[in-house]
């Protein structure tokens, strides 16, 4: 947001890509972001307030030309009426087996603009992964709390980073995740979100700080605000739509899948296990509320699918979902005590 100095004009926001050895996929938006006034001074709690305002406000850039390169491949697409561009690179060469994150250098020109440069990274796993992990964010990686959609709204467009709030044991349990049985594993971590692209800035610096392994993160492109339909649409079937597009593009590794009981996460879930039979190990549910309607509808999910190899688990807290994993063999032993850990200081901060 404030790499253009307060400047404005035309930039381009490329976001983390992701892709197999035969082929990648990066999104982005070109878009004008409106230039500071004179009078907003360069920080304090005006200047935050008018940075949110920019962020909102950008005009996205329609029919902007968006060249891309990564490794020997090369691919030109164009943005849409809203500024987005979406990429499908098909690699014709092997990248670098040695690391999982490589770098895609951009390209942007639009009329009447100076061309704008840019470079963004790509995750390709490695041929050999043994799981795929899926993760909500909203409520599940970070405090939200999407049933009060006021107070969630503030959380996303005016809250920093720094101000935000990670679940006790969140970024020990995605390191253990990450990391795998042995500890020596770079498993890829999908984030798939409710929230719109404008908050993508502020997700990766509130991920840095809370030391929680970096991703590739999937949105809804625009929430669909008008008068008529004052709140973000619905996103149950735009997160169907990514994960099974996930599994697809990793075709026959395994998945966990992780989100919490206070939207519909466990439904949709559930229905990916039905559509895509044997894939799905384990499915992680964070228990947000504690509605008896709520809890008795997950058991009635758990038995549709319980003939199947995926596990659900409702858990309240880190370590059971932990726990659960380390059984599983999904992580090691030292990941399990470094989540019991994190949450018993956690607790003991807040006693």
């Amino acid at each position: 947001m404030k790499r253009d100095h307060g400047h404005g004009g035309l930039m381009v926001t490329p976001y983390r890509g992701y892709g197999s050895r035969r082929e990648a996929f990066l999104t982005g938006r070109v878009f004008h972001q409106a230039p500071l006034g004179r009078m907003v001074p360069r920080r304090g709690f005006l200047r935050d307030l008018a940075d949110v305002v920019r962020r909102i406000a950008r005009r996205g850039v329609a029919n902007a030309s968006v060249d891309i390169h990564l490794g020997d491949s090369h691919v030109s697409v164009t943005t849409d009426h809203d500024g987005y561009f979406d990429a499908h690179l098909p690699l014709v060469s092997s990248l670098p087996l040695d690391r999982a994150w490589h770098r895609a250098e951009l390209w942007v020109s639009a009329d009447h603009e100076a061309p704008v440069r840019a470079s963004v990274d790509v995750y390709i796993p490695a041929p050999e992964t043994d799981l795929l992990v899926i993760s909500d964010i909203d409520d599940t990686v970070m405090y939200t709390g999407v049933a009060d959609k006021l107070r969630m709204l503030y959380r996303l467009f005016l809250e920093k980073p720094h101000q935000r709030t990670a679940f006790p044991g969140v970024a020990s349990l995605y390191q253990a995740l990450h990391r795998g049985a042995d500890d020596q594993g770079e498993r890829p971590i999908l984030y798939v979100s409710r929230g719109p692209w404008a908050i993508y800035e502020m997700l990766e610096t509130f991920f840095q700080l809370n030391r929680i392994p970096v991703g590739p993160i999937l949105f809804l492109r625009e929430w669909g605000i008008s008068p008529r339909h004052p709140w973000p649409r619905r996103a149950e079937d735009h997160k169907q739509r990514l994960i099974s597009r996930m599994l697809a593009l990793f075709e026959g590794v395994p998945c966990i899948l992780i989100g919490d009981s206070g939207q519909h996460d466990p439904e949709v879930y559930t229905r990916i296990v039905k559509a895509h039979p044997g894939r799905i190990e384990a499915i992680y549910i964070r228990r947000v509320d504690r509605r008896a309607d709520r809890q008795h509808a997950i058991q009635l999910l758990r038995d549709q699918i319980r003939h199947t190899r995926c596990d659900l688990v409702l858990a309240a807290d880190s370590v059971l979902i932990a726990e659960h994993a380390q059984a599983r063999g999904f992580i090691s032993d030292h990941g399990l005590a470094a989540v019991r850990r994190d949450v018993a200081g956690t607790t003991d901060d807040t006693a």
